[in-house]
């Protein structure tokens, strides 16, 4: 066959464009093969056991716990590094249970009147718990970062104080100068190994070349520092008679309510950025054998490596939340991410805000329609110790996105 190069405009010749043909497909497999690797973090299945308690046997002693006593299902969706932790911290698994699904009912609870409610019912029975829109290096991916790791720290913290984790216990050092009709002491939340805990076992793995890597790390210390900066002083008084002589404070942590309503809001105000070519691809999470290089690169915030899509906005701080793409249309169902859409959604009609009929539905029309309901009502306590209640029913207008 003849192959010839033609140098009039518009033609091009044969060999040119089967190059670029190879290229286009050889780009479009890496990307596949990048949105392919770029899924949720194993662990977060541990929100779907069925009973917590049971992960590991009760009789296990700390001395004799090993890979083969923790539950299979548990065994296949932890990292080695993780599994390491949880048995060098006997009673830790139960907390981290708990902790991803704080973060389940947290994330459900803040976005209950948004288009995306953190639907899981779609996944009971799937591999994964959110879906395939952890792919998307979305805002609304970017929170659930922040709140699973602020989740793990705060249950890990609380486990801590309540005596169910055999490697760590109160902290009893004091935090800043008394006052004057008061002092420090007490059983304060061992927030330090809450927070180092979670840093080793929800940061395991992170590591590597993807972009996402920095990106993701920052969130889950953004979720860790949200729960640190809001911890609470709580004081006992103590003197003859109920007087206040004197009182004794310490360091409690915060209704973890608290710290998804300062994520939702940092959510809100969620940066879009870049990550910086520093010259290195490697993440923090990264080994360097160099010492002198491991000091440097400590001093480097994980916040200075990104700069603003928009030249125009102020570069992101240590407590904001960070994405690189926009957000999905959560309109329209999406079977492919998981997205169920807002088709049946509960409306309401007078709000002008994201809960209200013109946003929620998308600007499609809502049906309205009168249900009665039935709820408890004038609950009374009688000793001891029954309360007693009424069902009252009542006529309800609800309007569902068509």
């Amino acid at each position: 066959m003849r192959v010839w190069w033609r140098g009039r405009a518009g033609v091009c010749h044969p060999l040119v464009w089967a190059g670029l043909l190879l290229l286009m497909g050889v780009m479009g497999a890496f990307t596949s093969t990048n949105e392919a690797k770029r899924r949720e973090p194993k662990w977060w299945r541990i929100a779907k056991v069925a009973d917590p308690s049971n992960l590991i046997s009760n009789h296990i002693k700390s001395n004799s716990l090993s890979d083969h006593d923790l539950d299979p299902a548990i065994r296949l969706i932890l990292r080695r590094k993780q599994r390491r932790l949880v048995r060098d911290n006997p009673g830790v698994l139960v907390a981290i249970a708990k902790g991803a699904r704080t973060a389940v009912h947290e994330c459900q609870h803040q976005f209950r009147n948004r288009r995306w409610n953190c639907s899981t019912s779609v996944f009971v029975n799937g591999k994964t718990l959110f879906g395939k829109i952890v792919t998307k290096a979305c805002r609304e991916v970017a929170f659930l970062y922040a709140l699973t790791s602020a989740a793990v720290t705060h249950t890990v913290t609380r486990a801590c104080t309540e005596g169910t984790i055999d490697s760590c216990n109160c902290d009893y050092r004091a935090k800043g100068p008394s006052g004057m009709d008061w002092e420090w002491g007490g059983c304060s939340d061992n927030i330090d190994f809450g927070n180092k805990f979670a840093r080793l076992f929800v940061d395991a793995g992170m590591k590597g070349r993807d972009p996402r890597f920095p990106i993701d790390l920052h969130n889950n210390e953004v979720g860790r520092l949200h729960v640190k900066d809001n911890m609470r002083k709580e004081c006992k008084c103590h003197g003859m008679s109920g007087s206040c002589t004197v009182k004794t404070c310490w360091w409690r942590l915060p209704y973890f309510r608290r710290v998804g309503d300062a994520l939702k809001d940092r959510f809100d105000g969620a940066s879009r950025v870049l990550v910086k070519n520093l010259g290195s691809p490697r993440t923090p999470n990264d080994r360097r054998p160099n010492r002198r290089r491991k000091s440097r690169r400590r001093r480097r915030k994980s916040f200075r490596l990104f700069r603003p899509y928009n030249p125009d906005h102020k570069p992101p701080s240590k407590k904001d939340l960070v994405y690189l793409e926009e957000s999905p249309d959560f309109c329209v169902r999406n079977q492919q991410l998981g997205i169920i859409g807002t088709r049946g959604r509960e409306c309401n009609k007078t709000s002008i805000g994201v809960d209200g009929c013109d946003l929620m539905c998308c600007g499609r029309e809502y049906h309205t329609q009168v249900v009665e309901v039935e709820e408890r009502c004038s609950c009374t306590f009688q000793w001891c110790c029954v309360v007693k209640c009424k069902t009252c029913k009542y006529m309800k207008t609800i309007h569902t996105c068509s």
